[in-house]
């Protein structure tokens, strides 16, 4: 009878027993980010640093093994690694980072970064449910992490044309003597062009006009004499020199 009594009590205090909950975190390497459910109900959602370029953290199902709240990494100059929850057997662990501005982008040596906060509540989580009742998935692919350099929008033909002067190629719509249209692009660094087969017209302000009679001056030396039959003579003076 005592016996029976005994394993009826043991019985109730095992079933008593809160049971722990499966932990499942997700991590999205193409968009840098993690996903906490708790049997199946999403929790939390954060983003992360994967590894960089050369340091590719691994895609895989994997469970978690070990934890360490306090840990510093021995192959990268005792650099910490706050609440690590280790997953792979080459060292890829769960951890804080105090490097907060590059989370969001791949920035790791293959290792997971969170925010320091973030990493602290995972670890009691993880603590709480059981190390070994907690499942790390990964998938995609992770980004190169070089910033996109802004590109100049490509210019119209109007603002091309204006920009680069075109060096060597004719102009023949242009003719000599005229002006400039406003509104219109203009190409700089070309010379206009003469039209082939037209010669250009100037302007002579003489050819056309009325010529004014130069007046006629009598010669003062001379004297003019007309005789009886009406004919006229011109008779110079007498010089004072013998020979002029």
């Amino acid at each position: 009878m005592s016996r029976s009594v005994l394993f009826v009590a043991l019985a109730a205090s095992v079933l008593a027993a809160p049971a722990q909950a499966a932990v499942l975190v997700t991590i999205d390497k193409s968009a840098q980010q993690m996903t906490v459910s708790v049997d199946g109900r999403p929790l939390h959602q954060w983003p992360v640093s994967t590894g960089k370029a050369g340091y590719d953290t691994p895609n895989g199902k994997f469970k978690a093994f070990r934890m360490e709240r306090d840990h510093f990494s021995k192959e990268w100059d005792e650099a910490p690694m706050p609440f690590s929850i280790f997953f792979t057997q080459k060292g890829h662990a769960i951890h804080g980072s105090l490097d907060t501005k590059r989370l969001g982008s791949p920035a790791s040596h293959g290792c997971v970064r969170l925010l320091p906060a973030n990493a602290e509540k995972l670890f009691a989580l993880v603590q709480q449910e059981g190390v070994l009742n907690t499942t790390v998935v990964l998938s995609g692919v992770a980004p190169s992490g070089v910033p996109a350099v802004a590109r100049r929008a490509p210019r119209s033909d109007a603002e091309e044309a204006y920009a680069q002067p075109q060096y060597g190629r004719p102009q023949y719509q242009q003719q000599y003597g005229q002006q400039p249209q406003y509104g219109q692009q203009q190409q700089y660094g070309q010379l206009p062009r003469p039209v082939y087969g037209q010669q250009p017209v100037y302007g002579n302000p003489y050819y056309g006009q009325q010529q004014q009679a130069q007046p006629q001056y009598a010669d003062p030396r001379a004297t003019i004499y007309r005789d009886s039959y009406g004919q006229t003579y011109q008779v110079r003076p007498r010089s004072v020199f013998p020979f002029d």
